[in-house]
């Protein structure tokens, strides 16, 4: 697979001759000291079974660095989707679920990129407006507030961390339509975008403006206090796991064990990755009088740990609590 590197790189600086003019072709950089691009490969082979109009390409990025710069690719894995030619989405991290909706979405879009009649400018505007209101701070960055993939993301994360500005982000890696439909929409042609209440505030260098001045304290709203932040999250959805790790990748043998029974139900859940926020992971457990992880809740309510939700499947009682029937 090495050996044919070279010409992959090739290809995709000019015209993929060798697939099918209307395939979808997803590449995937990946880097053999990695142990995620080993799984997410054998999900790619998975999807490769299922889906035999689809190309996939496994590209080492370090092997091509020219082209891993082309594509802003800075760490793996990282998966680009191409048709026609033409790079249609992205999806940075080993997120198998996120991989197998892109690859089933883009591969039933049909032979070429939707037109212009099939999928108007505006339906875009719409679905910006909607990001750009999802919380009343929300920043447009490159990578996570936990994981910042370029120096001026990292440094806007840091002001506003330091204000405690309460803030939700969008990583417009994994988004390749909105990453260059915000631009136009905005009229801000770089990142990151910091926006309140829908409007566009500015970049970094406004926003070090507006802290010089201190004019940035009263135009972005603060962080609530942590009680009342821990009752948001644990509200956050009618099944909530806080853990180590998340649905893709647990990272202790309790947390793994959980998701295991929890997927077991089939019913919907969302995590939290207290390795990622120090004050909820040690505030939780405050909190909630419990003082290890995971612990789960339902309806913003403490069911318990690991133990506690083996007694329940045990005993039959779990799918009832988790339905919210008791």
């Amino acid at each position: 697979m090495q050996r044919r590197l070279p010409s992959v790189g090739h290809r995709r600086t000019a015209h993929w001759t060798p697939f099918p003019l209307r395939s979808l072709l997803v590449v995937h950089f990946w880097a053999p000291w990695a142990p995620q691009c080993a799984q997410m490969n054998d999900v790619m082979a998975e999807l490769a079974k299922e889906h035999l109009q689809v190309s996939f390409v496994k590209l080492e990025a370090e092997a091509v660095p020219e082209v891993s710069e082309k594509y802003e690719i800075s760490s793996v894995p990282t998966f680009l989707f191409f048709k026609n030619s033409q790079k249609i989405d992205r999806l940075d991290g080993a997120h198998a679920p996120e991989l197998t909706r892109k690859v089933e979405r883009h591969a039933c879009s049909g032979s070429f990129p939707p037109s212009a009649a099939e999928q108007p400018k505006e339906e875009l505007s719409v679905r910006l407006k909607k990001l750009t209101h999802a919380a009343p701070c929300m920043l447009f960055m490159k990578g996570t507030p936990q994981e910042p993939r370029c120096g001026f993301s990292k440094q806007m994360v840091e002001i506003l961390h330091k204000h405690n500005i309460q803030f939700s982000s969008f990583d417009i890696f994994s988004d390749e339509e909105v990453r260059q439909g915000l631009k136009a929409y905005s009229n801000w042609p770089t990142y990151p975008q910091l926006y309140v209440s829908g409007e566009l505030i500015g970049g970094l260098d406004i926003i070090k403006e507006l802290e010089a001045s201190d004019e940035l304290d009263t135009i972005c709203p603060k962080a609530p206090k942590l009680e009342e932040r821990l009752k948001v999250l644990t509200n956050q959805a009618a099944v909530m796991l806080f853990m180590k790790g998340n649905k893709q990748e647990a990272k202790c043998g309790f947390s793994k064990q959980i998701l295991e029974i929890l997927n077991s139900t089939g019913i919907e859940y969302e995590t939290f990755d207290i390795l990622e926020d120090e004050e909820v992971r040690q505030g939780l457990k405050a909190y909630s009088s419990w003082p290890t992880y995971p612990q789960l809740y339902v309806k913003g309510e403490l069911v318990g740990g690991l133990d506690i939700v083996k007694e329940l499947k045990e005993n039959g009682e779990l799918l009832p609590i988790l339905r919210g029937e008791n």
